[in-house]
């Protein structure tokens, strides 16, 4: 295989938000990615608490997560579409201050229909960031620049995965779930101050913006652009194969180590995370700076990489499952967050090489939409089949998609990505 074209490098066009406020930028958005990823997870390190007080089953806390990546993906499209015609800037603290107050008011939840109503509310204030925070950044960075500069803004969901998972694990044990949650809602909606004042000064033009830059159009000529690629729609087949193994990691893993080595419930927590999230970070950061340093010789690099992680994550998948003592199971941990990891910090760079622009918010929104709804039923099956099936077996059959996903991505690669490619980088619309 071989990409003639040049990519573009750092000297092409400069990154709009230069030296430190690039950075500044980039640390105001990993504080609110972390919030983000705290409040959504510290949830599931508290399902035996809330089983025990709210009477919920294991299919409604199935649902727990279900709702929220439902809901959640059907927002991300609106939320991407909306971030390419309006103020990224406002939908991001609006976001942040919308999915906190809910998170304090889940404290106050009486059973669980409550915690499921919530849930779906946070979906939808939690949707309408990360299309924006994802554009933004990518913005603000030359081409090259682009995957480091997104793995280090996703190693907030590894952070606030963990951060979450424990906190509420710990709060759980001692019988303060709900001050957890009211916690956590009021740091949220204090932290949205100086982030609103800092994002007041910042300009959302894409680096590598031209005249030949598309901005958003509407409807169907949007989406026309975006699946006009085939590169693009094979990766919103393979993202979601990849987050189903990843939410049913982040779901179930905490009760599955609870009942399997007859954990606390703040010990499965910190097993279910510390040595899972440690390598993903890993992975993000070495991914970010190899697939930034692949760029260079192809424009293709990021979707290889995508391939690898796919293929190198399915057999230690399985293994998560399969293991039957503890630290064999942390060792299978470890080793998906470090080949995971690739592919979380390249999925929305390699989309950004095949769609124009300024449809960037959109493409993640369109990603997360195709995500979200496969994740969700992840959480859910995790719940109705963990009698019979079970997460062992479960985790199995993801391992064999995510190697039938890998295959796909290939073949896209090699026979669409260059076309696709020269179409996004010219500004054509298909």
């Amino acid at each position: 295989m071989s990409h003639s074209a040049r990519p573009a490098t750092a000297t092409d066009a400069g990154p709009v938000q230069q030296g430190p406020r690039a950075a500044t930028l980039l640390a105001f958005m990993w504080g609110a990615y972390f919030l983000n990823y705290c409040d959504r997870q510290a949830v599931f390190a508290m399902f035996p608490a809330l089983k025990a007080d709210l009477a919920m089953s294991d299919s409604q806390l199935g649902y727990v997560g279900a709702v929220f990546l439902w809901i959640y993906a059907l927002g991300c499209p609106l939320a991407g579409v909306l971030g390419d015609r309006i103020s990224k800037r406002l939908l991001a603290v609006g976001s942040l201050v919308v999915w906190s107050i809910v998170t304090l008011a889940t404290g106050f939840s009486r059973n669980g229909t409550d915690v499921l109503a919530l849930r779906g509310a946070m979906g939808i204030s939690e949707s309408l960031f990360m299309p924006t925070a994802i554009a933004l950044v990518a913005n603000a960075h030359a081409p090259a620049l682009r995957s480091r500069a997104i793995a280090i803004l996703t190693t907030a969901q590894i952070a606030g995965t963990v951060s979450g998972s424990l906190f509420g694990g710990r709060m759980a044990d001692v019988g303060r779930w709900r001050d957890a949650f009211f916690l956590l809602g009021i740091l949220g909606i204090t932290y949205a101050v100086p982030y609103f004042l800092f994002l007041r000064g910042v300009r959302e033009t894409p680096a590598e913006a031209t005249s030949a830059t598309p901005s958003a159009r509407p409807g169907g000529d949007l989406l026309r652009s975006l699946f006009a690629a085939p590169s693009f729609l094979v990766l919103c087949a393979a993202f979601p194969c990849f987050v189903f193994g990843l939410w049913l990691i982040y779901g179930w893993l905490p009760t599955f180590l609870h009942d399997k080595f007859d954990l606390t419930q703040a010990d499965a927590a910190f097993n279910a995370t510390i040595y899972l999230q440690t390598t993903t970070a890993v992975g993000l950061l070495g991914g970010g700076v190899l697939s930034d340093w692949l760029y260079r010789r192809t424009p293709a690099a990021r979707q290889w990489v995508l391939v690898t992680s796919l293929v190198c994550s399915a057999p230690s998948l399985w293994a998560i499952g399969a293991c039957e003592t503890l630290p064999a199971t942390r060792l299978a941990a470890a080793a998906f967050g470090l080949t995971s990891g690739l592919f979380m910090g390249n999925i929305f760079a390699a989309a950004f090489e095949i769609v124009p622009a300024g449809l960037r918010a959109s493409a993640v929104g369109i990603l997360n939409l195709f995500g979200g709804m496969v994740s969700g039923f992840a959480t859910l099956f995790g719940g109705m089949w963990k009698q019979t099936l079970g997460i062992d077996g479960l985790l199995t059959a993801t391992a064999f998609a995510y190697l039938a996903a890998a295959v796909v991505l290939a073949l896209a690669t090699l026979l669409a990505f260059r076309t696709d490619h020269a179409r996004a980088t010219s500004g054509g619309l298909g």
